[in-house]
């Protein structure tokens, strides 16, 4: 028996490659002796949180993950569905915080072409980039820094590869200062006769590198990203990978060029972990083993050794399982593209990853040991919410000072309603991102529909390059030019006017006050803001950004954000069919004190757009048409718990988000949709960050037009008027109508929603603004669109020019 005490390695060696000792215990006993130096690194960075997700599997167990349109759930590279007709997306969400943090540029960067690769690797063409991102504070110089950065990183490798950018969130709060997140979105529309897989088979099927050299950058990516940002983290910047986003494009076209002739058996790209991570999957997945040359890996750097090659997350490489004697069909392909390609390594019987350097072996590892049987964490639960959460829900909106309807006293000054909506519209969470989607090549593939920054969700337009067979659609159909059946891989699709609608969303000030209803209402505002475009909701990718799971609070919220996850996807009927978990987002500060960031779990959501012509945005179309609100109405009750107004106006972060309302979201959601199918609503915009009264700026401000709203409540409401005018939370919409469907829209509200909608007024002329007034005629707030957009348009661009003359 192989004594422990007797290890190569010392407890800080061990440690450094992100491995707890009684996982050190576990290797041994795996290998029935100790591992050497590259072993040990193949199992620091395969049983890392990134790459085998010990103490998220057990609660990622609960989330729905079939469905009638799923055609590929998760454990794939991407998740894929059916939209009809043939017609597939592939789709999937990817973290790059730690990177980003350390090198924002490159950390950015190659956060959009590793999602890209999970994309194109199940053979779809990428059409389509959203991101989700969260920084500190505006006003802190390092968050400036940190902000330009990932922006030019995203825009840059995006841009040159070639894929729009189409749309996006970006919040900013000083949980995030010292740990932003960068979450990369894609969708891609399937081109290949199979969906591709990353199992192995074929006992002596030759096993092909694809795509770049391998170097230096990157060195133990994976176990970088499971760990917390200390000040030592800026030293690591090998672990941050540098891209080349015109080598991507090459890669795409190459890729999707081979899986076409059918010789590709098995794809996987070369993300975390690299070779190791690619190895050990195929793998595992194929029940058979790969052994693997290193000698054969085309180098970029002299005198790399085997620990080097494993650990190596180099971009833009990919390992292929190939149909043997049709590796030159395949390495003629990706040559004739200007890229690497070479027989690295064989598919063998026995159920291991062997690496071989010099002649000799390097490692030999049980792939399974890697890939599949690894370290499962299930942590205890707390048995009550934490102190933090408690004191948060005994707040309540009576602590705050008295208002009219003339405004609020805020540090003995009074604000009036007009000065505290342009407060709102200038805090950076709210304001137009344009300074950053203006960067974005959104229009590139002339397939974007709605443009950044018009609508609640991004449109674009479903036109394949390439029609392919679809084998569980195999209808013989005619052929308009010789009247023949044909297989729908020959079918020349004409009909362009099917569409897909992308939104990326998370509230996470909602998730730390309340995990679980903050989660919920985070799928519900997914489902809504897609409603709000016409799109039918399809399924969902999820991306958890979290603290430490090993801290009792940590999990807890983890935990409990799971359950709402599962919960809301469930009301939806939106299926998970993957996504990705960064846990450890922590910042040490000076005295070692660990810093979490908001618990985080970004959903994104795809929905179906079955007639392009029959979609909406957010902006007032016309002037004269009516202003509706469905859902809950100006006397119903709404939340300042949680709210953007509690933190900006009040500088308080308490209370909790309101309760979601499955049946109401539905309802609403179903109505709004209907309109838009309908031809009756002709713009339509969910009340969120800022509560309704921001909501109709904003639709002021996207359709240049203004808005004469009457709340239908008197003066002498009991209601508080802050609540009213900024509350948040619940399933509400705000959709204009054209008068001549004014009658048929309010006969099928009341037979539809009861009395959860009300008629709130009519889409004014650009110099009327927004006037806010109550049943008796009293002015609550008139303010100019002007005066709107010079806050709303610029708060963003005007923090950082003062920042940049400093």
């Amino acid at each position: 028996m192989t004594n422990i005490s007797e290890s190569p390695f010392s407890p800080q060696e061990i440690a450094s490659e992100g491995i707890k000792p009684e996982e050190y215990t576990e290797i041994v006993r795996r290998l029935g002796r100790h591992p050497n130096k590259a072993e040990l690194g193949m199992f620091g960075v395969m049983w890392s949180e990134h790459c085998c997700y010990k103490n998220s599997r057990p609660l990622l167990k609960q989330f729905p993950t079939t469905g009638d349109r799923i055609l590929v759930g998760p454990g794939e590279n991407a998740g894929v569905v059916d939209l009809g007709d043939g017609l597939q997306l592939a789709f999937k969400i990817e973290s790059h915080n730690h990177p980003s943090a350390v090198e924002p540029f490159q950390g950015a960067a190659t956060g959009v072409g590793g999602i890209l690769r999970d994309i194109f690797t199940m053979g779809a063409r990428p059409i389509a980039l959203l991101n989700s991102l969260r920084f500190g504070s505006l006003d802190d110089p390092k968050t400036q820094r940190l902000f330009n950065g990932v922006v030019s990183g995203i825009s840059h490798y995006g841009n040159c590869v070639g894929v729009p950018t189409v749309g996006g969130e970006v919040y900013f709060d000083k949980a995030y200062s010292g740990n932003p997140l960068v979450n990369v979105m894609a969708l891609g529309l399937m081109e290949t006769p199979e969906i591709v897989k990353s199992g192995a088979s074929g006992i002596g099927n030759p096993v092909l590198y694809v795509g770049s050299t391998t170097g230096r950058d990157g060195m133990g990516g994976a176990s970088f990203a499971s760990a917390e940002l200390t000040d030592e983290s800026m030293d690591n910047r090998p672990a941050v990978q540098v891209g080349d986003p015109f080598l991507e494009k090459s890669l795409i076209e190459a890729c999707l060029e081979a899986f076409k002739t059918g010789a590709v058996v098995a794809a996987q790209d070369m993300g975390a972990a690299g070779i190791t991570c690619s190895t050990s999957e195929m793998a595992a997945k194929g029940g058979v083993g790969v052994e693997c040359d290193l000698d054969k890996i085309p180098a970029r750097e002299y005198g790399m050794i085997p620990y080097e090659y494993l650990l190596s997350e180099s971009q833009e490489r990919m390992l292929f399982v190939a149909e043997k004697g049709r590796e030159q069909e395949l390495i003629d392909i990706f040559h004739k593209w200007g890229l690497h390609a070479v027989v690295a390594g064989t598919v063998i019987a026995e159920p291991i990853v062997r690496i071989l350097f010099k002649g000799e072996i390097a490692a030999e590892i049980p792939a399974d040991a890697l890939a599949e049987n690894t370290p499962l964490y299930e942590r205890e639960l707390m048995a009550e919410p934490p102190e933090y959460a408690k004191t948060a829900w005994a707040w309540n909106v009576e602590s705050l000072p008295n208002c009219d309807i003339t405004g609020i006293t805020v540090d003995e000054k009074l604000q009036n309603w007009q000065d505290v909506l342009l407060t709102l519209l200038s805090t950076p969470t709210i304001a137009s991102k344009s300074w950053v989607y203006r960067q974005y090549d959104h229009q590139v593939q002339n397939n974007t529909v709605l443009l950044p920054g018009g609508a609640d969700a991004a449109v674009v337009r479903i036109r394949p390059l390439n029609p392919t067979p679809v084998t569980n659609h195999q209808l013989p159909v005619t052929s308009p030019e010789n009247s023949t059946p044909i297989t729908n891989h020959q079918l020349p699709v004409t009909n362009h006017r099917t569409g897909v609608a992308a939104t990326v969303d998370c509230n996470s000030r909602y998730v730390y006050l309340d995990p679980y209803e903050g989660a919920k209402a985070v799928v519900a505002e997914a489902a809504r803001n897609l409603s709000c475009v016409g799109a039918e909701p399809l399924a969902v990718t999820d991306n958890l950004n979290f603290g430490s799971p090993e801290k009792p609070i940590g999990y807890w919220q983890l935990a409990s954000a799971c359950r709402g996850l599962s919960e809301g996807c469930q009301e939806f009927s939106t299926p998970v069919t993957g996504g990705n978990v960064s846990l450890y987002n922590e910042t040490f500060d000076d005295q070692g004190n660990p810093q979490p960031i908001y618990p985080t779990p970004v959903v994104g959501m795809v929905g179906l757009i079955e007639d392009l012509e029959q979609i909406c945005g957010q902006g007032w179309k016309k002037q004269g048409d009516v202003i509706y609100l469905l859902g809950l109405t100006t006397q119903s009750p709404v939340e300042l718990g949680a709210s953007e107004y509690l933190a900006t106006i009040h500088n308080t972060i308490a209370g909790r988000p309101l309760r979601v309302d499955f049946d109401l979201e539905r309802k609403v959601q179903s109505a709004c949709r209907h309109g838009i199918r309908s031809g009756w609503v002709n713009s339509a915009h969910d009340t969120a960050e800022g509560g309704l009264t921001v909501a109709l700026a904003e639709c002021c401000l996207s359709g240049k037009l203004g808005a004469d709203i009457n709340l239908g409540i008197s003066t002498n409401c009991d209601s508080r008027w802050d609540e009213v005018l900024f509350g948040e939370g619940g399933a509400r919409i705000l959709v204009s109508v054209s008068g001549e469907n004014q009658e048929n829209w309010e006969s099928y509200l009341q037979e539809n929603l009861g009395d959860k909608w009300q008629k709130l007024g009519i889409v004014a002329n650009l110099k009327n603004g927004l006037t806010v007034s109550t049943t008796d005629n009293q002015t609550i707030m008139k303010v100019s669109i002007t005066d709107m957009s010079k806050v709303y348009d610029q708060a963003i661009a005007q923090r950082l020019a003062t920042y940049a003359n400093t």
